[in-house]
């Protein structure tokens, strides 16, 4: 299917041309019949002579229902432009190109009606003049009544070669459905419609309903009045939403792809035709079907920085309209970014402005990535910076999902290093930077990020325990502790559960940071209530243990052990925490053989 919108001034006969292509009744509204003016949007399709199927969305065209138009206008990739041969170019044929012109649309027909009461070359003359100083340009035209049926024949079949020089949609992509309309069909709940610019709906496919972020789920589709299992880009769908009250959607609402969209409240866009200058503070932004209040902030000459008063889902090259609503005032904007920096600094603006004055609404994958530093490759598939199928370039360095900038790179390892010897001389008892404080040093959330940096430092850095240190690296003892804790080595070497007393420790200066310290440097094994053991007596009870009728007391293991009740209870719930031992019941244990 290809999607067209009709625009022109007021009772031009767009809605009668629609009806005698299709035979269908674009005008759905009683009011809209018995006014012969269109107030909202109307849809109808046909299938042209090539075979091709198109749908019209028929937009109203008095000056109140602006915004009516923009909202049929703005999801479809092409326009069929409407003058009447007895009237001519009026001051809504103008507004509406302008509207066309400023979302950048491309593809477009001239169509001249009412050929039966006046001679259509001059409006059509005019018009193609026009038009071709907009992004239209130079456009096919033809001449018709929708009365007499002439030129009908011909308007079929540059409908076809319009829609047949129109871009290829994008199928596979992510999707976003700007909503159009909400209404609930008895016996099926809500249904929403609207133009589908790319990717493809199914049923039982979880979307997401924004702004609100509501996850759905799509009971049914249909397209062109039949039922459908699925339906592809570029095309009018209705979708019959699970579990989804219609009050709760709303025309301008979007339906996205979960975890492949980033909702964003604001945006930085160049201007396609006003000075950024020349616009008031408050304004509304169109695209899509929706109109969003906003503020805008000038940069340089054509660029800006646009505040949502609610988040949309927008991406890179997006066209849309900045218009104010109490005047013809508007502009066309393209999207540049849509996770811009904070302006935080004095001069921010100005640079920011330097920033974007090459910038095209493409984004280059290696600048974005330089700029965060490190993002992952979902979170620039969301932004629209990367292709949910696009390789990641060869020149980033690749840490899980994360994507790294390598001048990023080269300073967190620095600066990691820098941390571990700061680290060092304020606590010399510590064995090392605790591995999420190196992550708040380099600005990660991932300590993924941080074990890559120490592999990737050529053995200046080494991983342990959770800490960061320099290699060969222990706690800083002074001569008095270092002496204190060889005597308690001595000792455990000799008997590995022999452990000092509290208070003999208390009388050697070994305190808790100090304990703590040489734990963490593996020269003992620290339990609670300070029990010090030997770090290989684990193994040596495994050893002692295996030797006892299974399963056993404690009071057996404790005389096999030669050692005391209160070293024996920690100790076996340690064994127990390292899988050495399993508990069967309040007094029995046995051992766990060795795989």
């Amino acid at each position: 299917m290809h999607v067209l919108a009709t625009a022109g001034h007021v009772d031009h006969g767009k809605s009668t041309l629609v009806r005698a292509l299709t035979g269908i009744e674009p005008d759905r509204l009683a009011e809209e019949r018995r006014r012969g003016m269109t107030l909202d949007l109307g849809f109808a399709w046909t299938t042209l002579p090539i075979g091709e199927t198109v749908a019209f969305v028929d937009v109203p065209g008095h000056e109140r229902f602006v915004g009516t138009m923009l909202a049929g206008v703005g999801p479809v990739p092409g326009v069929v432009v409407v003058v009447a041969a007895d009237e001519g170019w009026r001051a809504q044929t103008g507004e509406h190109v302008g509207v066309l012109d400023s979302l950048g649309v491309r593809h477009g027909l001239l169509v001249v009606t009412r050929a039966d009461l006046a001679d259509p070359a001059p409006a059509l003359a005019f018009a193609r003049e026009r038009l071709a100083r907009t992004s239209l340009g130079e456009v096919e035209a033809v001449a018709v009544s929708a009365v007499t049926g002439t030129g009908l024949d011909e308007l079929r079949a540059a409908l076809g070669r319009l829609v047949a020089a129109l871009p290829e949609p994008v199928t596979d992509g992510r999707v976003r459905l700007f909503v159009d309309r909400a209404f609930t069909v008895r016996g099926s709940g809500t249904v929403i419609t609207g133009t589908l610019g790319a990717g493809t709906i199914r049923t039982n496919d979880r979307l997401l309903l924004a702004p609100a972020g509501t996850e759905v789920r799509v009971r049914g589709l249909e397209s062109m009045g039949e039922h459908h299992d699925e339906v592809a880009a570029v095309a009018r769908v209705a979708v019959n939403l699970r579990g989804l009250p219609v009050e709760d959607v709303h025309r301008g609402h979007v339906l996205i792809t979960p975890d492949r969209w980033a909702l964003t409240d604001v945006a930085d866009v160049r201007l396609t035709s006003l000075d950024p200058a020349d616009l008031p503070g408050d304004l509304l932004l169109h695209i899509g079907s929706a109109a969003v209040p906003c503020r805008v902030r000038p940069f340089g000459d054509d660029t800006a920085r646009v505040r949502l008063a609610s988040p949309l889902p927008l991406e890179p090259g997006d066209r849309a309209v900045l218009r104010e609503p109490s005047s013809r005032l508007a502009t066309g904007v393209v999207v540049l970014d849509v996770d811009p920096p904070e302006l935080r600094r004095r001069g921010a603006a100005l640079t920011r402005a330097v920033e974007l004055e090459d910038a095209t609404g493409s984004p280059d994958v290696l600048a974005e990535v330089a700029r965060r530093g490190s993002v992952t490759r979902d979170r620039l598939v969301a932004l629209g910076v990367l292709g949910a199928d696009d390789p990641v370039p060869g020149e980033l360095i690749v840490v899980g999902e994360h994507l790294v900038d390598p001048s990023a790179w080269q300073r967190w390892g620095k600066d990691l290093a820098s941390a571990v010897d700061e680290h060092r001389r304020a606590a010399p008892l510590e064995p090392g930077l605790p591995a999420k404080s190196a992550a708040r040093v380099i600005g990660a959330d991932d300590l993924r990020l941080v074990e890559a940096l120490v592999k990737d430092s050529g053995g200046a850095l080494v991983s342990r325990g959770g800490r960061i240190a320099r290699p060969g690296s222990a706690p800083g003892f002074s001569n008095a502790a270092r002496r204190a804790l060889d005597d308690v080595c001595k000792r455990l070497e000799a008997d590995p559960f022999d452990s000092p007393s509290v208070p003999e420790l208390a009388e050697a200066g070994l305190t808790r940071e100090i304990l703590a310290a040489a734990a963490a440097a593996g020269m003992v094994l620290r339990l609670p209530t300070e029990v010090i053991l030997h770090p290989g007596a684990p193994e040596a009870a495994r050893a002692v243990l295996t030797g006892l009728d299974q399963p056993f007391t404690l009071s057996a293991a404790r005389q096999a052990l030669r050692t005391t009740r209160r070293v024996a209870v920690p100790l076996f719930e340690h064994l127990d925490a390292l899988g050495i031992t399993v508990r069967l019941d309040a007094n029995l244990r046995r051992v766990v053989p060795a795989s």
